[in-house]
């Protein structure tokens, strides 16, 4: 045990991580049936160790691909999503998101560029800016036509970009 401690120590940075690993497979867990199968599987899977064995994978390996590389390598993957309006796949590619829809088969892309800090949406080919960050407490975002304004991220900054959008929408009716 306490070279277990040592080892994890010198080779895991100071970092929580996100423990994607493990999380992918509680949630697998919680959606297999009613909450009794559910108890089951999660019993059997303590017993057979399979909750240790991805929290320590998490812990020794990903998390630290994470933390030095800044991206999580499990991110990637594909999950339905229920919505108010119907059912969508969402897959995530490690750089953005196809939204596909389950009910008509309609599609929209996230991006998120990096170096320029913006996530953008592509409908039909054509690219529109949603938003870019700033800083830790602002961004900036669209109101009217090539037009932005930068915003806090907050309550009060939300509400002041609803106004602004609003004006913008109706100045241009």
């Amino acid at each position: 045990m306490a070279a277990m401690l040592l080892f994890t120590a010198v080779t895991t940075p100071s970092c929580i991580g996100s423990f994607s690993l493990t999380n992918r497979l509680l949630g697998w867990n919680q959606n297999v049936g009613n909450k009794f199968l559910n108890e089951l599987v999660f019993f059997a899977f303590w017993v057979l160790p399979v909750y240790e064995v991805t929290c320590l994978a998490d812990l020794v390996v990903l998390n630290s691909i994470e933390f030095w590389s800044g991206s999580n390598p499990m991110a990637k993957g594909e999950k339905v999503i229920e919505g108010n309006d119907g059912r969508y796949l969402v897959k995530c590619d490690g750089k953005g998101y196809d939204i596909v829809s389950c009910n008509d088969g309609s599609s929209v892309r996230l991006d998120f560029d990096a170096e320029q800090q913006e996530w953008s949406v592509n409908i039909g080919g054509e690219s529109h800016v949603l938003f870019a960050f700033v800083d830790d407490t602002h961004v900036r975002v669209p109101v009217g036509d090539n037009d932005y304004r930068t915003v806090e991220i907050s309550q009060a900054g939300v509400y002041a970009y609803q106004q602004m959008a609003t004006k913008a929408m109706m100045a241009a009716r």
